[in-house]
Parts: structure tokens; sequence; C-alpha cells
């Protein structure tokens, strides 16, 4: 994908809010913060820590990353708690 063709998707999205299929197979809106919990030791994250997500970035390759006190992580690392 070209940086082209992400600004032209990303112009239809929110750093804000992002979409979540709930265990109940319902589609939520959260909007930040939301909190999210620890699944694996990263960078200052500790394993079972709550943490909140202040924005939601997306990398060239389309992958979610999250922004916890100004750093970026990849989404895979959290469990989002709804």
């Amino acid at each position: 994908m070209t940086k082209k063709e992400l600004a032209e998707l990303l112009k239809y999205s929110s750093p804000k809010e992002i979409y979540v299929i709930t265990w109940k197979n319902t589609l939520i809106k959260l909007y930040c913060p939301f909190e999210v919990q620890v699944l694996q030791d990263i960078g200052t994250l500790k394993t079972g820590q709550f943490v909140f997500v202040d924005e939601i970035k997306v990398t060239i390759e389309l992958k979610t990353v999250f922004i916890i006190d100004t750093k970026a992580y990849y989404y895979y690392h959290f469990e989002i708690l709804v």
C-alpha cells in the first residue's frame, strides 16, 4: 500500500475511536481513552497491568497501534476491556 492509498483510507477513520466486536457478537464503538489489560510484558508495561489507550494509529502495513502514555504498542499485546 502506498502512502497515498493509506492517506485516502485514513481520512475516514479517527484516532480517538475504534469499533470492537464483543464476545456476545455485538458491534460497539469505544472512545479514547479506553481500558486494556496487558497480555505480556512489553516495554515498561507488565503482564496483567491495566492501562488506558490514548489514541489509535495504523502503520503503513495496516497494523493497529495503541498509543499509551505517548508510546506506541501493537494491539495484540492487549485485551480490550468492554
